[in-house]
C-alpha cells in the first residue's frame, strides 16, 4: 500500500534536542506511572501476548478481520457501536475548520462520524482528519469508504500507514483534535502514546479517546466478562470465520487498565481531564475521555 503524504497543516519535523524531546512534552511522572501501571493485575501489561510482540501479533489479526472488523463489531455490541462513535464525536465539541489527527482510525468510523457533525452541525466545509493507523488491511478498508465522497474530493481526508506510539511525521503542536477510538487496547507502551499525543496537539487542543472499559457493577459486570470471554469469539467464529482472531481481541481488551487507572496515565502525559478523567457508556462497557492540553 502507497504511504500518502500528510497534509501541509500537520506535516513537519520532530523537534530532537540533545535531552530529548522539548520539556515540557514529557511530563515528570510518565514513566513512574507506567511503572505503576505494569505491577496491577488485569492492565495491558499484563496481556498474555508479550510487549514486544504485541504489536507484530495484533498486527495480524487486524489485518485477517480488516474487511469484516466494522460489521462483526456492530454485532458484537448489538447494534451500539455506531450509537458510541457518534456519541464520542459529539463530546468532543469540535470547532469549525478543526483539524483532526485520528489514530488506528483505519477503516475511517471515527472520521465519518467528525466530518458528518462538522457539516451538519458546524455547518463547517473546511475541517479535515488525517488517518493514521499501523494496519494496511484497515486502511485499504478506509480509503475504499471514502473513495468518490466530497469529503475525498475536498481534500478533507487523508491517510497514512503509523504508528502511535511513534507519529514522527506529524509536527509538534499541529493538530486540532487528537482521536483514537477502540485502539489503545491495542497499543503495547501507553506511555508512549500518550506522550506522542501530548507532542501533537496544539495548546488548549483536544484530546479524546474511546475505549472498552471495566463495568464495576457486580451482576452487569459478570455477564459482561462472560460476554467478551465466549460470546464475543463465538460472533467472531460465525460472522467473520476467525475464532482465534477474537479471543485474542478479548483478551486485549480484557488487559486494558481499568478507566481510573488509564486517567491518572492520561494526566500524568500532562493533559487535563475534568472531573473524575472520564464518561461511562453504559455503565462502562466503554468509556470515553475528553480532555484539553493546557495552554500555558
Amino acid at each position: 500500500m502507497t504511504k500518502l503524504s500528510l497534509p501541509a497543516a500537520i506535516a513537519g519535523r520532530r523537534i530532537n534536542t540533545a535531552a530529548g524531546r522539548p520539556k515540557d512534552t514529557q511530563p515528570p511522572g510518565t514513566a513512574a506511572m507506567a511503572r505503576r501501571l505494569s505491577s496491577v493485575p488485569n492492565v495491558a501489561y499484563a496481556d498474555s501476548v508479550p510487549m514486544e510482540a504485541k504489536e507484530e501479533i495484533m498486527g495480524g489479526v487486524y489485518h485477517q478481520i480488516a474487511n469484516k472488523y466494522d460489521r462483526v463489531a456492530t454485532i458484537c455490541s448489538l447494534g451500539m457501536n455506531t450509537v458510541w462513535k457518534r456519541r464520542f464525536v459529539h463530546r468532543m465539541r469540535a470547532q469549525p475548520g478543526a483539524r483532526m489527527l485520528d489514530v488506528a482510525g483505519g477503516t475511517c468510523e471515527i472520521a465519518k462520524h467528525y466530518l458528518e457533525y462538522q457539516d451538519k452541525v458546524n455547518g463547517d466545509c473546511r475541517s479535515s482528519v488525517h488517518v493514521v493507523d499501523l494496519n494496511t488491511g484497515m486502511l485499504g478498508v478506509g480509503q475504499s469508504r471514502m473513495a468518490g465522497t466530497s469529503w475525498e474530493r475536498d481534500g478533507r481526508i487523508s491517510f497514512a500507514q503509523g504508528n502511535a506510539e511513534d507519529l514522527a511525521a506529524v509536527a509538534d503542536n499541529s493538530v486540532d483534535v487528537y482521536a483514537i477510538s477502540a485502539g489503545m487496547h491495542n497499543i503495547p507502551r501507553l506511555d508512549k502514546a500518550l506522550s506522542e499525543a501530548f507532542r501533537v496537539v496544539k495548546p488548549g487542543g483536544t484530546f479524546a479517546c474511546l475505549e472498552y472499559g471495566h463495568v464495576d457493577t457486580p451482576v452487569l459486570g459478570s455477564i459482561v466478562r462472560w460476554y467478551w470471554d465466549n460470546g464475543v469469539p463465538a460472533v467472531g467464529q460465525v460472522f467473520a470465520e476467525d475464532r482465534p482472531a477474537y479471543e485474542r481481541l478479548a483478551r486485549s481488551v480484557r488487559a486494558f487498565p481499568h478507566q481510573r487507572d488509564f486517567a491518572s496515565l492520561i494526566r500524568a502525559a500532562g493533559f487535563r481531564l475534568p472531573g473524575a478523567g472520564y464518561e461511562l457508556f453504559e455503565c462502562g462497557m466503554m468509556v470515553a475521555y475528553i480532555g484539553t492540553k493546557p495552554s500555558a
